[in-house]
């Protein structure tokens, strides 16, 4: 499981990035916030995912603030978890957590 979840750490690290740099090579090599979450919530459909991982990341942050406070997790793992998931994404914060706590029982 621990290969899975490094496969899924680091697509969910490239493909974000990916889009990321599409968009910016669309518009000209310039960032634009206003026209980027414009762009997010342009439909329904969009809306529909925007809100799904919206919550799954605000749930998963209230998980880690939880673990910490129970100190399940230290300060720097909730360090690295926090930088994952506002600098990349769930897509990665996720996997990541998943990697870290992982326990083969065989």
């Amino acid at each position: 499981m621990k290969k899975v979840f490094t496969i899924l750490c680091v697509l969910g690290t490239a493909y974000p990035y990916y889009y990321i740099f599409k968009f910016i090579e669309t518009n000209d090599w310039k960032w634009s916030t206003s026209l980027f979450f414009e762009q997010i919530n342009q439909n329904y459909a969009m809306s529909i995912l925007n809100a799904d991982l919206t919550i799954a990341a605000t749930s998963f942050l209230i998980f880690l603030v939880y673990r910490l406070r129970l100190k399940a997790i230290s300060k720097n793992q909730f360090t690295k978890y926090l930088v994952s998931l506002f600098m990349v994404g769930f897509s990665l914060a996720l996997p990541l957590y998943l990697y870290d706590n992982y326990e083969n029982k065989n």
